[in-house]
């Protein structure tokens, strides 16, 4: 291996060794730096993909004009399913009637 190699994967490790005690001791800052730099990446390429390219034309959409026509109300609906009525006072209990 010639000594140029040797001296380039020094450097190398010696610039791993120097990120892994830094990020052994910053591990929360360097954890939140790659977030932002992450989302500035993200926001960068949904700019360059969304923005329009010169020299093609957006394509034409045309207007629509609404117009609301009165129809007869809707027939009277059901009364709502009430699923939990509210509490209500028992109902007298008469033990005699119960048993015969």
């Amino acid at each position: 291996m010639p000594n140029w190699e040797i001296e380039a994967l020094k450097l190398e490790m010696s610039a791993l060794d120097a990120l892994d005690g830094f990020i052994r001791e910053h591990a929360l800052v360097f954890f939140m730096g790659a977030i932002y730099l992450l989302l500035a990446l993200l926001v960068w390429v949904l700019v360059v993909a969304f923005r329009p390219r010169p020299g093609k034309s957006r394509p034409h959409v045309p207007r629509v004009i609404v117009i609301e026509v009165e129809t007869a109300p809707p027939p009277a609906a059901d009364p709502p399913f009430i699923q939990f009525p509210p509490l209500r006072e028992p109902d007298e209990y008469d033990p005699d009637e119960h048993w015969d």
